[in-house]
């Protein structure tokens, strides 16, 4: 058998699927990717897709899978949009990598007026509150591209998911990790989603080698999460799962674009639907329908 894996074409998208190629080469799998153009890869309007803009990057790859021209598909978990589909199912989520946020700069300094590119709301938004000294610029483009940018004095800093530069093999001159207290990462950041047929037990048995619980565990959390606060575009909310001795501890936050207003929490319960549910609450009484309510479509 050799499974047919679906994947986006950018360099990162096909790193990761090459991770998951090579962990069911060596159970004895044999695979072949199959890169497929997103309508997100060919800049279209959020707008035109219901789950917005991350629906952009998996619609025709999750098309692809349930019309069985892929058997598996291999997303980003942070790209994925928060509602569960009956006939398509994350078959295993391999072990997370880093979940934070990263800040590289040009020179190593951060002084007033630093001026910091992101296209993410969710990053603008915390280093606003982070650093109010600092000027927050769009920045888009591939992991690539931003650096280039960087370089050329375009801008004085990014911010960068870790796990991205780690599956690219990029390590910045200038870079250092963020804590939890300055940027909480989005939701699914880090791990990766491999998703299958629902009906085709052959290939979720296969892919059962690749998962890994403690991350499972965390990645139901943050979907949770996201469900439960209507997270089905680019919101600036920010989830940190994982579990611990006694259950499954979050870290989320929502945040006005401006930073202005803001909702934190930090819970534990026993079970990744326990703890959404609990950081959802907290959420939802610190005022975060209504901020969230401010830039949902």
């Amino acid at each position: 058998m050799t499974l047919r894996i679906g994947t986006r074409r950018s360099k990162l998208a096909l790193a990761q699927a090459n991770e998951v190629a090579g962990a069911l080469d060596a159970s004895g799998v044999r695979t072949e990717l199959v890169p497929i153009t997103t309508a997100g890869d060919r800049g279209a309007d959020p707008a035109s897709d219901p789950a917005g803009l991350k629906g952009l990057f998996v619609a025709e790859i999750v098309r692809a899978l349930r019309d069985a021209e892929i058997d598996l598909a291999v997303h980003s978990a942070k790209d994925l949009p928060a509602g569960e589909d009956e006939d398509v199912v994350i078959a295993a989520v391999p072990q997370r990598a880093s979940a934070l946020d990263v800040l590289v700069t040009r020179d190593g300094e951060l002084r007033p007026g630093t001026r910091v590119g992101t296209s993410s709301i969710r990053r603008r938004a915390q280093v606003v509150r982070w650093r109010p000294d600092m000027v927050v610029e769009d920045l888009r483009g591939n992991v690539d591209t931003r650096l280039r940018k960087l370089a050329d004095g375009e801008t004085d800093a990014l911010i960068l998911a870790a796990a991205g530069l780690v599956r690219l093999g990029v390590v910045p001159e200038h870079v250092a990790p963020m804590s939890l207290a300055e940027m909480v990462p989005a939701p699914g950041q880090g791990c990766l989603a491999v998703q299958a047929r629902a009906s085709d037990r052959e290939t979720i048995e296969a892919l059962s080698v690749l998962d890994h619980p403690p991350s499972r565990t965390a990645l139901e959390a943050e979907r949770g999460l996201m469900a439960r606060l209507g997270g089905g575009c680019a919101l600036p909310l920010g989830a940190f799962a994982e579990p611990t001795a006694r259950g499954v501890r979050m870290v989320a936050i929502a945040l006005t674009p401006d930073g202005a207003r803001f909702a934190r929490t930090e819970v534990d319960a026993a079970t990744p639907a326990e703890v959404a549910a609990l950081a959802a609450l907290d959420l939802s009484a610190g005022g975060a329908d209504e901020i969230l309510g401010l830039v949902r479509p």
